[in-house]
Order: structure tokens, then C-alpha cells, then sequence
């Protein structure tokens, strides 16, 4: 492979790393010198190795076949793209996060989840079968191969540079969803609207500004597919430039979040939307990462069990008070499903908030992962750029085992990356 040395980011920018990178076009051309990158949708080091090497498998974008509902993909392929192919067809991929420019790759070693996390459970649980690139060669692992399986999805790259996958989709009825959209004037009825809903697809807008009576407020979003012709994205905006420091200021975001929230009526409403504007909602703004600033942002992600939702609530809380949250703030219910052994999912709910990168973000964060793990919670990787290993310390009951597992199939720690070495996931070496 042809190697230059570049800077280069995830998608939050407040982290960055100097290394070499290289982009092969095809699958005989990859050597196992170092770990695997996507788009880097992942906000903070996770998908950094500085001083090091990393194959950006971006150009592995190549869909290989498709046979039952099952698609054969290389790891480069995007859920966006899938979604523009296949929903013509009367399919889906089962489980979609936040952007369509995750790369399937990404999505196996974050195991990511969305808005159907309750009904469908990760991503991982829908692959059936991954071919890996390792230095000892390939090996083509299924879930019959338990422990390398376990310790591939969500295991952050660490087993080696995923080269394809095979995907379980799921078959839909209709090419639109159908929103129903409904305020929640605060804490505790958003929590109990979120615990009450039985759509396919349930997401909490919360406004992390408010205070008092109204702390907590939101709109919750319920969806399943529906009749209609699939709608195939159109031409997004650009952020040209990185926007001023003031463009985010407490004013401005509290103005923005009081006239978001009352975009929906009292009484709620339903409409009909495309897919991509139900699952990829920001998609549709090019670079909207720069609207943090040259200084980029920092997120918070957790999620808490369910007997834990007071400590989530002060959090909320903890957040108010600072001024320092966006308007991009999250709150979902989760289930159990969960593909891997360091998976982040649990029962329970999850809540994600974005920050920019000031001192002052880093002091909130820092006692929000506290109080998450006192309340025997876990922050989400694909998203940290704060942790110490201290802090995350007991989050992930399986990380020894899931340490040996991949300390076993990669002894020279070839595939480390920032964020492993920033957390000593795989211990002490």
C-alpha cells in the first residue's frame, strides 16, 4: 500500500492525530500494519492511531452480493448508501444510527444502535459472517466462532482490519415513515412517554437548557415504515467555514431550543417523512461539525439502568446549570440486545449531549462520567474523548476477557489506536 503522512480527525475535531494513512482501492492491496478507519464519524480518538499507521478502507465501498435478504459488503460501504440501493427493493438495514456516513466497518467494531434499539437490539446481532485481515492472514468468523465474534463486534478494530460482512436487512412495506410527534413539558413525562411507547422507532429530543418545572422538556418522535415512494436524498447544505465561538452561545442555543420545541403543536402532530430525513437528520448539513468552531466539540454519551433514571436526571440537571449544552441533545429508551463484549448497550436509557471544546466542557464531562458510573452506567466509545481508565473502571464486565481475546489475535498491538491506549482497555502491555 502507498502511505502518506497526514493530520486527520474524528468527527468532534477538538482531537486530532499526525500518521501515516493509506487508502486501497482493493482488498489484495491491504496489509495488517495497523488498524482500520471509516469516515471517522466516530466524535473523538477512537478512530485515531498518531504516530502510527491506519488503512482508511473508505474506497472498500463495494457491494459484493445479495441472496434472501442477506447482503454480502465490503467494510467501506455506508448505511446511507445501503439504504438508497435497497429500500427500492423492499429492504432496510435493520439497525441505523444517527448518519448515514457510517461505513458498515464502523458499525460492526462500535456496534452501534438507533432509534429501534428496544425492538431490534445492535447492529451486531444482525451480521452473519465478517472476513478479517489479520497478520497471521484472513479468517472468515461467524457467531459459531464465539469468543473472536464476541470480541470483533464492538471491539473497537482490535481483532483486525475488517475487510467485508454479511448483513441480515430487513423487508419493508413502504419507502416513507410515518412521524408522530408529541411535547413532553418535562422530566418525568418524557421518561414516561419514552417507557409507554410501542412504535418501532422512538426518539426524545430533550432541550438540555431548560430549567426548573420545565427541565427535561422535549419532543419525543414515534415512527414505523409506512406507504410511499422512497424519496432519494437531495443536495445538502454546506458549512463553508468554521462558524465564531458566539454562533453557539447560552442566548443563542436557548433561543434555538425554546422555538424548536414549540415547532410542534400543543396537541402534537403526525406527518410523513423520508427516510433519510427520520434517520439521518443532520446528513442534510455538509460539515455541520464546523458550527462548533475551529475548536471542534466534545460529546457525552451514556447510558444508565433503568432503576437509575434519578442519576439521570442529574445529570440533566448538572447540564442546565452549566449553559454549556448545543441543541443537539438525545434521550432514548434502550433494551438488552447487544452483539458484543464491550458493546455499549443496556436496558435502560441512553442520553447524549453535544459540548464545544471549552475548559469548561471538560470539568461538566468529567462529572458526568462520575456520576454515570455511580450509577453503574457506561459511556458510549464511539463518542468519548474524556475518559481515563479510572473513571471507566468496572462500566464493561467483560473487558478482561474481551483484553485476552484480543491481546491473543493481535500480540504486537498492531491495531491499537488512541483511544485503547488513552483507556488501557487491553491492559498493561
Amino acid at each position: 500500500m502507498q502511505w502518506k503522512t497526514d493530520t486527520y480527525a474524528g468527527w468532534g475535531r477538538a482531537l486530532t492525530a499526525t500518521g501515516e494513512l493509506a487508502r486501497p482501492e482493493r482488498s489484495r492491496n491491504i496489509t495488517a500494519e495497523g488498524p482500520a478507519i471509516g469516515n471517522r464519524r466516530s466524535y473523538g480518538d477512537a478512530p485515531l492511531n498518531s504516530d502510527g499507521k491506519a488503512t482508511d478502507m473508505s474506497r472498500m465501498n463495494r457491494i459484493i452480493g445479495f441472496e434472501d435478504g442477506i447482503v454480502h459488503v465490503e467494510a467501506g460501504v455506508t448505511l446511507g448508501e445501503l439504504t438508497r440501493i435497497y429500500a427500492k427493493k423492499g429492504y432496510m438495514p435493520t439497525v441505523m444510527p444517527g448518519t448515514g456516513f457510517a461505513t458498515v466497518g464502523g458499525a460492526i467494531g462500535m456496534d452501534v444502535h438507533g432509534k429501534n434499539h428496544h425492538h431490534a437490539g445492535s447492529f451486531g446481532q444482525h451480521v452473519t459472517e465478517i472476513t478479517l485481515r489479520t497478520a497471521d492472514g484472513d479468517k472468515t468468523i461467524t457467531p459459531a466462532d464465539d469468543t473472536l465474534w464476541r470480541a470483533t463486534i464492538g471491539g473497537l478494530g482490535q481483532t483486525g482490519v475488517i475487510l467485508s460482512a454479511k448483513l441480515k436487512l430487513t423487508p419493508i412495506s413502504g419507502g416513507q415513515m410515518q412521524v408522530t410527534e408529541t411535547r413532553a413539558a418535562n422530566w418525568e413525562q418524557h421518561i414516561e412517554r419514552l417507557d409507554a411507547s410501542t412504535a418501532p422507532y422512538c426518539v426524545g429530543w430533550i432541550d438540555a437548557t431548560a430549567k426548573g418545572d420545565a427541565m427535561g422538556r422535549g419532543i419525543i418522535e414515534e415512527a414505523e415504515v409506512t406507504s410511499g415512494d422512497y424519496e432519494a436524498p437531495k443536495g445538502g447544505k454546506k458549512v463553508p467555514l468554521d462558524a465564531p465561538s458566539f454562533a453557539l452561545s447560552k442566548p443563542i442555543v436557548k433561543l434555538f431550543n425554546t422555538a424548536y420545541y414549540n415547532r410542534v403543536p400543543a396537541e402534537g402532530r403526525t406527518v410523513n417523512r423520508s427516510f433519510e430525513q427520520f434517520f439521518f437528520p443532520l446528513d442534510k448539513v455538509q460539515d455541520w461539525n464546523k458550527l462548533y468552531g475551529k475548536r471542534g466539540f466534545h460529546q457525552f454519551q451514556c447510558v444508565v439502568p433503568t432503576n437509575q433514571v434519578d442519576a439521570l436526571k442529574a445529570m440533566l440537571n448538572a447540564i442546565a446549570e452549566s449553559g454549556l449544552a448545543s441543541p443537539l441533545a438525545v434521550l432514548k429508551r434502550m433494551g438488552p440486545g447487544r452483539g458484543g463484549m464491550m458493546s455499549f448497550p443496556m436496558e435502560g436509557y441512553t442520553l447524549a449531549v453535544d459540548f464545544p471544546a471549552r475548559d469548561a466542557a471538560k470539568d461538566l464531562i468529567k462529572e458526568l462520567i462520575t456520576l454515570t458510573a455511580a450509577a453503574e452506567g457506561r459511556i458510549y466509545f464511539a463518542k468519548d474523548s474524556m475518559a481515563t481508565p479510572a473513571a471507566i473502571a468496572g462500566m464493561y464486565p467483560e473487558q478482561t476477557d474481551w483484553a485476552d481475546a484480543v491481546n491473543a489475535a493481535d500480540p504486537d498491538l498492531t491495531f491499537a489506536t488512541d483511544l485503547t491506549r488513552r483507556l488501557n482497555l487491553r491492559g498493561a502491555k
